[in-house]
């Protein structure tokens, strides 16, 4: 009679029971970690102390390029420091009849017609540079140093030499060097020179020449009439700008 297989059947549970036992002391994942990836022991970050920021990496020396190859950050840049307040300009002749033409034979300058002893004033603030109390003027004679008769020509704080002729008369007080204000009086409306017996003013707008300048220069190199027209409606316009690119182009020229 076979033996009986009580004892077999008892075995083969224990066997299994074993086997799992030792696939699950190989295995190579932690509890918890995904299956596949291997574990890595963990790690601890200092501390950063209480009120500091952690670190973010290394800093980036003053002047040098970030390894990222961006641009360093720059500083805001300072706006431009402008003028407090504009230069003041007004009409050369006191008189609200006065009347011009936009154009002038031979070169530019502008002829403004009113009654004699109507007051000249000064365009601007600024500095006299020449005075002419004496009328040279002599029909025979050479045709331009003297052809303003009494003048004066004042260098504006905006860099421009106005120039006024045909004076009947020079305010007194005014020399080279001496300062004078917008509006200020420099002389009267008259027709000394080669005016041709008619009141008007002479008016001339030129760059400031260095040294003894000539009177081609000072007898005016630009347009007035643009100017004339702002500042006869109270706006305030300065010719500084095309006097320089005038004189940037031709200089201080030696002759007529």
């Amino acid at each position: 009679m076979p033996a009986p297989l009580t004892g077999r059947r008892l075995a083969y549970p224990l066997l299994f029971l074993l086997a799992s036992m030792l696939a699950a002391s190989c295995a190579t994942t932690r509890p918890g970690a995904s299956p596949g990836t291997a574990s890595s022991p963990a790690t601890t970050q200092p501390a950063t102390p209480t009120g500091s920021a952690a670190p973010t990496g290394s800093a980036t020396p003053a002047g040098s390029t970030p390894s990222d190859g961006s641009a360093p950050p720059t500083a805001a840049a300072t706006p431009p420091v402008t003028p407090s307040a504009e230069i003041r300009h007004v009409f050369p002749v006191r008189a609200g009849n006065a009347s011009y033409h936009p154009t002038h034979s031979v070169y530019p300058a502008t002829d403004i017609f009113a009654d004699c002893g109507v007051p000249v004033v000064a365009v601007t603030d600024g500095s006299v540079l020449e005075v002419s109390r004496v009328d040279r003027f002599n029909r025979g004679g050479p045709r331009g140093p003297f052809n303003g008769g009494l003048s004066v020509a004042v260098l504006g704080d905006d860099g421009v030499r106005y120039y006024g002729s045909h004076l009947t008369e020079v305010a007194a007080g005014l020399d080279p060097g001496v300062r004078v204000r917008a509006g200020q009086q420099l002389g009267t409306v008259g027709r000394t020179g080669n005016a041709n017996n008619v009141c008007h003013l002479h008016f001339g707008i030129s760059p400031p020449c260095p040294g003894k300048d000539g009177w081609w220069i000072r007898r005016g190199v630009v347009w007035p009439a643009p100017y004339l027209d702002a500042w006869r409606r109270g706006i305030n316009r300065s010719p500084a700008v095309e006097v320089a690119a005038w004189q940037r182009r031709h200089g201080c020229p030696k002759e007529p």
